[in-house]
């Protein structure tokens, strides 16, 4: 006879591959699951470990666990705006802004971006969506005579890449690291996370065809709703450069 938190495992396992419990909407309370199931919190919360050791559900720790839905994939290997990408993708992106503000640059993001401390900068924090889902927090920095445009325009409108080409600003190539980051309280604030939960982090730097840096952004996104596809071919000569974690731009 099977011990009560596998057939409860089972059960909810058989609610989410029927829609019953949709992907990306939390799943009912501890508490709702007992009464529904006239057990004890014990086996409810074995069986909610199992959902997550096999990525079926995430979250938790003071938030409702929520069903793990289809990742949307980005390839990594072209340079494309967030908002191209997912009009080519057929799904329809979304962006609100937080805020916008011109100021001076740290040390820190004047060496992101190739420019002395106190210079000014505008620096935008966004929250970004697919199909009216959210997916990712946007914090990207401009050089003052990129992001000045910027603060005449309506950056809910749609890409800001797309309005600076337009523009005549040459954004050209730029260059990506991907890694895992905790979620700090403004990833907290503006994404379906709890504070420390896991997210995956793509810093880009963005150049003209000069090699001047005219954008340093750090993008958070949710792991279980995007991911990121290389191709290559064995004929490819990539470099492979071993990075100190503490030393990454």
């Amino acid at each position: 006879m099977k011990p009560l938190h596998e057939k409860l495992t089972a059960e909810f396992i058989t609610r989410i591959r029927d829609g019953v419990w949709p992907a990306g909407e939390p799943i009912p309370s501890e508490e709702q699951l007992c009464e529904d199931f006239g057990v004890s919190r014990g086996p409810v919360r074995q069986a909610l470990a199992q959902l997550r050791s096999e990525g079926l559900i995430l979250g938790g720790r003071g938030r409702r666990p929520r069903v793990t839905g289809e990742a949307y994939h980005q390839p990594a290997n072209v340079f494309i705006s967030f908002s191209a990408w997912a009009l080519g993708a057929g799904l329809v992106p979304g962006q609100h802004t937080v805020r916008i503000s011109r100021h001076a640059a740290g040390e820190e993001l004047a060496d992101r971006l190739g420019i002395e401390t106190m210079d000014p900068v505008v620096t935008l924090l966004r929250i970004r969506s697919l199909d009216g889902e959210v997916v990712m927090l946007e914090r990207s920095a401009w050089i003052d005579e990129v992001g000045r445009h910027l603060l005449t325009t309506d950056t809910d409108a749609g890409s800001t890449y797309a309005h600076l080409t337009a523009l005549g600003v040459d954004l050209f190539a730029a260059t990506h690291v991907f890694d895992a980051v905790a979620a700090d309280e403004t990833d907290a604030e503006h994404l379906p996370v709890s504070l420390d939960e896991p997210l995956l982090r793509e810093r880009r730097t963005t150049m003209n065809s000069e090699g001047r840096t005219l954008e340093f952004s750090d993008d958070r996104y949710l792991p279980e709703r995007a991911n990121f596809v290389v191709h290559n071919r064995r004929s490819d000569h990539g470099h492979l450069r071993l990075v100190d974690p503490t030393q990454t731009t």
